[in-house]
């Protein structure tokens, strides 16, 4: 059996993004978006003893309560890596998600400059959406790096688990974990309104109370920036909406028509000749004629809005993914991907 971190560091040497290791199968490597396994299949005493390596003995008491559990793990010299142990079928299975140690910047990433003209604004809330493994985490890093490499700002990031490691630049950034620094979402959102933030990165909003407190502080001149799980830009201002009991809902899209800056839904495809994979963005601006779109209920128009504001840096997924084929960057069957074709 080999040991769990050698599997981490030949993942990293492969630019694997995840590594999954569950009883009766070999380790699994996320590769450029398809999974790959290597070596002997593993067994129940296998993955319990991978686990144990990576587990203190207040995380593993921790496991053994609740049945997974969200970590962090670094190795020297190699990279971080955000770890989920979990139960199933009475056996213990192990996903990881490969974090570098440095993060990259918007160039690197090849975000449009709109992206850096949202960091810039003093309060609001900007929202980065997509399904889990689109890269959500890297976009908010590099914009947080953006921000302290660029203005004197206090940032408070809120992590489950804390992913890339910030160093004060021209901002001072200070990490909270859930679990370890603060009980959940909610909790450390409210506290850091007593933290004299400039800036608040929430890493999930995952409750109402959470969403609830987000739109406050981005009200009371902090700017806020958190992630969603929806696929586009119209079903994040649903979501958002449809958390409140209807008799709020009125409420809530005056205050999210007045406090949204922008919203950016990705999704990764792979990049022609195996040569990793590249982001596809959805771009919505809090224009004036979008504002009064969420406020008035009529958030089914505002794709419409989208695909004529390229002059306000807007575009919809379509756009983006016909853009990069003609690129060359990647392959016509994106298109069936995202539902446009």
């Amino acid at each position: 059996m080999k040991d769990i971190r050698d599997i981490f560091r030949e993942a990293h040497a492969r630019t694997a993004s995840d590594v999954h290791i569950s009883v009766n199968a070999a380790p699994v490597f996320r590769i450029h978006g398809e999974l790959v396994a290597e070596g002997d299949k593993l067994s129940p005493q296998d993955t319990e003893t991978m686990a144990r390596t990576l587990l203190n003995e207040i995380q593993w008491d921790m496991f053994q309560t609740r049945g997974d559990f969200d970590f962090s793990y670094s190795l020297t010299n190699v990279s971080r890596f955000r770890v989920n142990v979990y139960r199933q079928r009475s056996c213990i299975s192990i996903a990881a998600r490969i974090i570098p140690t440095v993060v990259p910047t918007l160039d690197e990433l090849r975000m449009p400059s709109v992206i850096k003209s949202l960091t810039m604004k003093h309060h609001g809330l900007i929202l980065v959406t997509g399904p889990t493994g689109s890269g959500k985490s890297t976009t908010l890093a590099a914009m947080i790096d953006h921000i302290n490499k660029t203005q004197r700002k206090h940032v408070i990031t809120l992590e489950d688990p804390i992913e890339y490691l910030h160093r004060h630049n021209l901002s001072m950034i200070d990490q909270r974990e859930m679990g370890s620094d603060s009980r959940d979402f909610s909790s450390g959102l409210r506290a850091a309104l007593r933290q004299d933030p400039d800036v608040i990165l929430v890493g999930e909003m995952r409750d109402l109370e959470t969403i609830r407190t987000a739109i406050t502080a981005s009200e009371t001149g902090h700017l806020v920036l958190a992630t969603l799980h929806t696929s586009d830009a119209v079903q994040t201002m649903d979501r958002i909406i449809d958390s409140f009991a209807a008799g709020q809902q009125m409420q809530v899209r005056a205050q999210l028509s007045a406090v949204l800056i922008g919203v950016i839904s990705q999704r990764l495809f792979p990049m022609r000749e195996g040569k990793g994979r590249t982001a596809a963005l959805e771009i919505l601006m809090n224009t004036p004629a979008i504002a009064n779109l969420i406020r008035t209920e009529k958030t089914h128009q505002i794709r419409s809005s989208m695909q004529m504001g390229r002059a306000y840096g807007m575009q919809t997924m379509e756009m983006h993914v016909r853009e990069l084929i003609r690129d060359g960057q990647i392959h016509e069957d994106a298109l069936a991907i995202v539902n446009v074709v």
